[in-house]
């Protein structure tokens, strides 16, 4: 733990003009336009130096800005030391009249995941649920201009894009949540400034010192020759991102123009994005998938996908695996979905049942649905697609394969396995989307259950083409 005097109450008074008073300055601006009229604020206190000044300035800003600042600190458990930090964040918050939310979390190990991925997922995920819970509109986190200039070079050692290498905003939007990094245009140097000017305790992490973690190698190895080779580091690779944001921008511009007429919110138009140039045909794909919530591919990946969906001889049973969905063509459009579910089997108890895609509903209804005699006289089953199956939809003809069946309904292929089956022992009864067998019917004025299929909204889904009156 860094430094020898307890942690004093941020005072609003001035303090020196040069870096302290710039830190600030920052701050108070970024409190000022996120929150015009006031309300609360959340600073992610780790313990560290950075943060600590952080949780100051913004202290220190809160009068003027009409904001009630609160701290949430996020124990990983992953240090020895995480103990000492929850302790020592809940003492200087006690120390200064803030109220803290400690948050313990628990890193899943993932296969082909960095553990420090991982736990930046958690912390985020934990910060924006403790800020929610509290009423924050907005989390400050204190990254500075040398996190940036650091974020950028590694961004550029992965091969990354404009998007990349614009590394992180200053202002972004999450969850009901304001992520803001007023800090961002600040060296470190600067922060060390305020901290020995108003004589801040901290604590330090002990592996920020340790090599093997890559941005680390990066701080310790190659920063130092940077700063000799180019003086204005880091500012000036903040002026890069900056540079790379701006352009990233243009290119989801010229996405969306691009777009017109071809995206619905959900699906994208095949024909108009072959029809692109392949440059803006790659960039549009991208801009697309980033709109369904997906990560961008790598630039081969990407290619390569872009290959196959604008292929003339495109197979229609495409799936594209992707960041755990799937990418497919349905009459002509490109779709972002789940993958198909499993097959699964269930018995019907009481009049509904909640399947992992939706809910199968019963009602009394006559002359209409399945014959309620067949739901006493035999086992009624709830079951996913198996080949070779056969429906007889009265008025349309002889009996005939499902599958078919769900094609000419505009069922997309991945969605036609999963659809509920009903059975009646082991003879299919009826099928969500298509109707019930003619067999199984209920005459009219006999009392029939009524099947009300409610899917879920899972993914992109595509709204099917009834094949007539009789559906479930």
């Amino acid at each position: 733990m860094g430094g020898s005097r307890r942690f004093p109450p941020a005072e609003p008074g001035p303090v020196g003009p040069g870096p302290a008073g710039r830190l600030r300055s920052v701050v108070a601006s970024a409190l000022a336009d996120a929150l015009p009229g006031g309300g609360i604020v959340a600073v992610a206190l780790s313990g560290g130096r950075d943060s600590v000044a952080l949780l100051d300035a913004a202290l220190a800003a809160a009068q003027t800005a009409g904001v009630r600042v609160v701290a949430i600190h996020v124990h990983h458990g992953l240090s020895g030391n995480a103990d000492r930090w929850s302790e020592f964040c809940a003492g200087t918050c006690a120390a200064l009249g803030v109220e803290v939310a400690i948050r313990h979390v628990q890193i899943p190990r993932k296969p082909r995941a960095s553990l420090e991925a991982l736990a930046r997922e958690a912390r985020y995920a934990a910060l924006g649920a403790a800020a929610r819970e509290c009423g924050a509109a907005a989390v400050l986190l204190a990254h500075h201009a040398d996190d940036q200039a650091e974020t950028l070079l590694l961004q550029l050692l992965r091969g990354a894009g404009p998007r990349g290498l614009a590394a992180m905003p200053s202002a972004q939007a999450g969850d009901r949540i304001l992520w803001l990094r007023p800090l961002l245009a600040l060296p470190r140097a600067d922060i060390d400034a305020y901290v020995a000017e108003r004589c801040l305790t901290f604590v330090d992490d002990e592996s920020n010192a340790q090599p093997a973690h890559r941005r680390n190698d990066l701080r310790l190895r190659v920063v130092p020759a940077l700063r000799e080779i180019a003086p204005g580091f880091p500012l000036t690779l903040v002026r890069a991102a900056a540079l790379q944001a701006e352009a990233a921008q243009l290119a989801d511009d010229l996405a969306r123009i691009d777009a017109q007429g071809a995206f619905d919110a959900r699906t994208l138009d095949r024909a108009a994005l072959a029809a692109l140039p392949a440059r803006r045909a790659r960039n549009l794909l991208r801009w697309f998938l980033r709109e369904r919530d997906l990560p961008a591919p790598s630039a081969r990946r990407l290619a390569e996908m872009l290959r196959q969906v604008c292929a003339p001889d495109a197979s229609p049973e495409l799936r594209i695996a992707h960041a755990g969905f799937e990418v497919s063509i349905h009459r002509g459009r490109i779709v972002v979905h789940d993958p198909p579910l499993p097959p699964y089997s269930r018995e019907l108890e009481g009049d509904a049942i909640e399947l992992p895609h939706g809910r199968l509903a019963f009602s009394a209804g006559q002359g209409t649905g399945i014959a309620a005699r067949h739901f006493a006289d035999s086992r009624i089953s709830i079951r996913a697609g198996v080949p070779g199956e056969r429906l007889l939809l009265a008025g349309r003809g002889p009996r005939r394969a499902v599958a078919d069946l769900l094609r000419e309904a505009g069922v997309p292929h991945w969605e036609r396995r999963a659809l509920p089956r009903v059975y009646s022992g082991e003879r299919l009864a009826a099928v969500a989307v298509l109707g019930v067998d003619a067999t199984f019917a209920a005459a009219p004025g006999e009392t029939g259950m009524v099947p009300d299929w409610r899917p879920a909204i899972r993914g992109a889904a595509v709204e099917p083409q009834p094949p007539g009156p009789a559906v479930l």
